[in-house]
């Protein structure tokens, strides 16, 4: 795993954008805080026990280790636990119930990212936290998004979502870290309500349940072998393995 270098920061994004999360993500469970418990209930009922969905991804980049750290994201269940004759979770589209496509395609599956704001793993505005083995199939100038705080929405949020390609996705999220600012993320913030929550555009690839993951991405468009996914998806595997 490669070591990133270091990218400069203004103060706005090191000191005054975690002051403006913390504040955030109070007011968001002081006034939806009834909500949550709402859609808590209602994932108990529909599909059961755990309400909350955990993933690791990975976060900023450790200045002093130079590599990205993984934390647990935490969402709301929008999936059930069916499997087959073997033991293996069932495709995304069949587990994916339709109260579960409603919970994304309001966003009210986010909800509980709240927390990862608050005990510092997320920001509120920041390139969208991968998956593990999504990041082991980028390349390090790629990987430098990962030097901004990952965020509950960004650029490429607001820019297409899960509608765009994979290329324009980490494009927008290198513009992004090109120049973090106070207006800039306003801007998003405002954008995010229009597109994500009131359009409601981008939320699934197209013909997709989920989006397609990177290494897939790149695989089927034949930019990387099937040995070199293979060693990837190794690697991913080894990571998540140390945590």
């Amino acid at each position: 795993m490669q070591l990133l270098k270091n990218r400069k920061k203004s103060f706005y994004e090191v000191v005054v954008k975690r002051i403006l999360d913390i504040i955030c993500a109070l007011l968001v469970l002081i006034l939806l805080g009834w909500l949550m418990i709402i859609v808590a209930i209602l994932v108990r009922t529909k599909l059961g026990s755990p309400v909350l969905f955990t993933q690791p991804r990975p976060g900023m980049v450790d200045s002093k280790t130079g590599r990205e750290k993984i934390f647990k994201m935490y969402k709301f269940r929008t999936m059930t636990d069916e499997r087959d004759e073997n033991g293996e979770l069932l495709p995304d589209e069949v587990r994916l119930t339709a109260f579960g496509a409603w919970l994304r395609k309001t966003s009210l599956d986010e909800l509980p990212e709240v927390f990862n704001i608050l005990n510092g793993s997320m920001s509120v505005i920041g390139p969208r936290p991968q998956l593990v083995r999504d990041m082991t199939f980028m390349t390090p100038e790629q990987r430098m998004r990962h030097t901004a705080k990952p965020g509950l929405s960004g650029l490429a949020q607001v820019n297409g979502r899960n509608a765009i390609s994979w290329d324009d996705k980490l494009a927008w999220d290198l513009k992004y870290i090109e120049k973090v600012s106070f207006l800039g993320d306003i801007g998003i913030i405002f954008k995010t309500v229009q597109t994500a929550l009131i359009k409601q555009e981008g939320i699934n690839a197209e013909n997709m349940a989920t989006a397609e993951d990177y290494g897939d991405y790149l695989l089927r468009v034949g930019r990387v072998s099937k040995e070199e996914y293979a060693e990837k998806m190794s690697e991913a595997k080894r990571l998540l393995e140390e945590i």
